[in-house]
C-alpha cells in the first residue's frame, strides 16, 4: 500500500493534484503503457517543483510508482513516509551497487514502475548518468519517457524505448528524443540536449 493506491486518500489527493495542475496551467498528454514493469525517465529536471509535477502526473495517470532514496532517509523518524510514497532504499555503503540493489527489488515485485531523473541534478549536465539504462538493461524493462515541456506547461508521457545491444546508440537516441524540450526553468541551460 502506498500513497498512490490507498482507498479514499488516493482519490482525494488525485482530486487536489488535478485541481492544482489546472490552476497553474499544467496538463498531461499521453498515456503510460499497460506493462507490469518499466523505467520512467523524467527530464529536464530544472526545479524543486519537478517533484510536485511528478506527483501530479502520477496521480493523474493513476499508477503506482517507485523511486530510489538514500537508505538513511528510510531509517529516520519519517522513514515510514518515504516507504509510503513508493521509495526503495538504496544503501551506498553496500558492496552490492545501486544498479544491483534496484534489479533485486524489481525481481521481487510483480509490478515495478521506477521513476528516475537521468541528469541526477537540477543543473545543466554534459551527459546523463547511466544508472537508469543499466537498471533497465539488467531487468529487461523498457524505458518510458516523460518530457517536461516548460514552454507549453505540458508533460508528455508514453513514448516507449526498447534497449538494444548498443548502449552508445541507445543513449544518443533517448537523449535525442528530449531535444528542444525545456523544463520548469528554461533559463537553466540544458547543456547536452539543447546545444
Amino acid at each position: 500500500m502506498t500513497i498512490f493506491n490507498t482507498p479514499i486518500l488516493s482519490a482525494f489527493l488525485r482530486l487536489i493534484s488535478n485541481l492544482t495542475m489546472r490552476l497553474f496551467g499544467w496538463k498531461v498528454e499521453g498515456t503510460l503503457p499497460d506493462l507490469p514493469k518499466y523505467v520512467i525517465i523524467g527530464a529536464p529536471h530544472t526545479s524543486n517543483w519537478d517533484f510536485l509535477l511528478f506527483l501530479g502526473v502520477i496521480f493523474r495517470l493513476k499508477v503506482k510508482v517507485r523511486y530510489m532514496g538514500k537508505a538513511e532517509l528510510f531509517r529516520s523518524l519519517f522513514g515510514w513516509f518515504f516507504y509510503y510514497c513508493g521509495g526503495v532504499p538504496v544503501d551506498r555503503t553496500k558492496s552490492q551497487g545501486l544498479v544491483e540493489q534496484m534489479v533485486e527489488a524489481c525481481e521481487k515485485a510483480k509490478q515495478f514502475i521506477l521513476v528516475i531523473a537521468p541528469e541526477g541534478t537540477r543543473h545543466g549536465v554534459k551527459e546523463w548518468k547511466r544508472g537508469f539504462y543499466h537498471i533497465a538493461k539488467n531487468t529487461g524493462m523498457p524505458i518510458v519517457m516523460a518530457k517536461v515541456d516548460g514552454r507549453r506547461k505540458t508533460i508528455h508521457v508514453g513514448q516507449v524505448f526498447h534497449l538494444t545491444e548498443n548502449i552508445e546508440a541507445d543513449m544518443q537516441a533517448i537523449q535525442d528524443a528530449f531535444k528542444g524540450i525545456v523544463g520548469v526553468h528554461p533559463q537553466k541551460k540544458y547543456i547536452l540536449l539543447n546545444n
